[in-house]
């Protein structure tokens, strides 16, 4: 019993970490600027291509960043952590395809926006710069309002535009939870802990983290606007 209740303290503790952590990294309300004008009809089809195809720079580049992540990690969990993200980077790429075909992206010749990019750029900065336990911390916290973020957008491409779920796959795929990916976040960020590590670091990059996402979608919704 003794050692049944330690390991329930245990896991009290980490998810009291992740709670505070995604707490703190909760957007405030209308902060993203795209998702109203997408709601109301009033951003145009080729607002949604330049979100597609800047999603394309961004994949390729979180996917490297991933998996230079997982191999400076030196335990378990945080490997499989970044190579489940690595893993899923792959598959988003293949679904982003019918959403750039339906809006006519051109994923070849479109110039990607620095206010788009300034997210995956930091996240190649964390790859190069950042203890991989934080990287890990604040990328996980922030994936919670990227996938509310995600399912809204993709309930009203499918009310307002008439896109299909294949269409909506990409949205869908990251609004969709991710259990096994919680459970490796879990596992390393205790691992951490048991060492005497602290969130400090990982919610300053969180925070940052958090704005650049809110960069990307914004600078959508500015190429959205008459």
């Amino acid at each position: 019993m003794r050692r049944s209740r330690n390991v329930h303290r245990m896991t009290n503790s980490v998810r009291q970490v992740l709670s505070q952590t995604q707490q703190e990294l909760t957007p405030p309300p209308g902060a993203n600027r795209l998702l109203p004008l997408v709601a109301d009809w009033r951003a145009p089809v080729s607002a949604i291509a330049a979100l597609a195809a800047e999603e394309r720079h961004i994949i390729a580049s979180d996917r490297r960043a991933f998996l230079a992540l997982a191999d400076r990690a030196e335990d378990p969990a945080t490997r499989q952590f970044f190579g489940f993200l690595a893993d899923g980077e792959s598959l988003a790429l293949d679904l982003l395809t019918p959403l750039a075909e339906a809006t006519g992206a051109d994923m070849t010749t479109y110039t990607p926006q620095a206010g788009c990019q300034a997210y995956p750029a930091y996240v190649a900065s964390l790859a190069l710069n950042a203890s991989p336990v934080d990287a890990l911390l604040a990328l996980f916290a922030n994936f919670a309002a990227w996938g509310e973020y995600c399912a809204e957008i993709s309930q009203s491409l499918r009310v307002n535009y008439g896109f299909d779920d294949r269409t909506c796959g990409f949205f869908d795929f990251f609004a969709k939870p991710a259990p096994e990916l919680e459970q490796h976040a879990l596992a390393a960020i205790q691992t951490a802990l048991d060492k005497g590590w602290r969130p400090d670091e990982a919610r300053r990059h969180g925070r940052l983290l958090l704005a650049y996402e809110l960069m990307f979608w914004n600078t959508i919704a500015d190429m959205a606007k008459p």
